[in-house]
């Protein structure tokens, strides 16, 4: 392996910092093609999974929101008012689930996991 095929993984870790904070002053002038080429397709790969996952949370979000509320409503209120079916889905989106959700719905139902 050259110099040049060696992947250091801190420079990898660096230049997606640098991607993520949009902060060229982090950028490490050393790294080489492969480091840089690594760093992209992990910044893309997290991006995408962040992407994943705040889809999942608006899905999530939209099931428990059935009605508007003069006040704000209680987790137990929009448990209450789920309509049927949305349990199924709402357990499938429990990693999404704010944490209050997730501990009404696991008192609920029980924990998806489990």
């Amino acid at each position: 392996m050259t110099e040049t095929d060696r992947i250091r993984p801190e420079v990898v870790e660096a230049i997606v910092a640098a991607l993520t904070a949009t902060d060229p002053a982090g950028l490490p002038g050393d790294a080489t093609r492969a480091e840089k080429d690594a760093a992209r397709d992990l910044f893309f790969t997290r991006t995408a999974a962040e992407r994943a996952q705040r889809d999942r949370q608006s899905r999530a979000w939209e099931l428990l929101l059935t009605r508007s509320y003069d006040e704000p409503p209680t987790w137990a209120q929009l448990f209450d008012d789920l309509p049927p079916g949305s349990v199924t889905e709402l357990g499938e989106l429990h990693d999404a689930l704010p944490a209050g959700a997730q501990a009404e719905y696991d008192r609920r139902f029980g924990s998806p996991g489990r």
